[in-house]
């Protein structure tokens, strides 16, 4: 048979092993962010676990949804101008293409420029 441990035992022995638990009050939503998709937990139960010096949150219950995300161009304009200087193309095409070529400036100004 198990012993059951009250919750002041538990907390005394987390204390001894350098563990501290706290618990977030009033949490309305917790919002996950990807690449791809952005997940919201309505209404969760939030506790942050404090070990040597690290934070460990921990979201339980709540209602789950998720959506994809449109991915942000990452390229500064000051290239796509560039680009698009470089070839005569429009601003829209020299994005695309800098998007494209992963922000490579001089794979992108070849590219637009073998276009006819």
């Amino acid at each position: 048979m198990h012993r059951r441990v009250s919750p002041r035992e538990t907390k005394r022995m987390m204390q001894r092993m350098g563990l501290s638990m706290d618990a977030v009050p009033n949490v309305e939503q917790v919002i996950i962010k990807t690449s791809s998709k952005e997940i919201t937990i309505e209404e969760p139960e939030v506790a942050i676990l404090e070990m040597q010096g690290q934070k460990i949150f921990q979201v339980t219950g709540g209602k789950i949804s998720e959506k994809a995300t449109e991915r942000k161009s990452t390229i500064p304009e000051e290239d796509i101008r560039l680009v698009a200087d470089q070839t005569g193309k429009s601003i829209e095409e020299a994005r695309k293409t800098l998007e494209e070529c992963g922000g490579d400036l001089a794979k992108a100004i070849l590219l637009l420029q073998s276009k006819i």
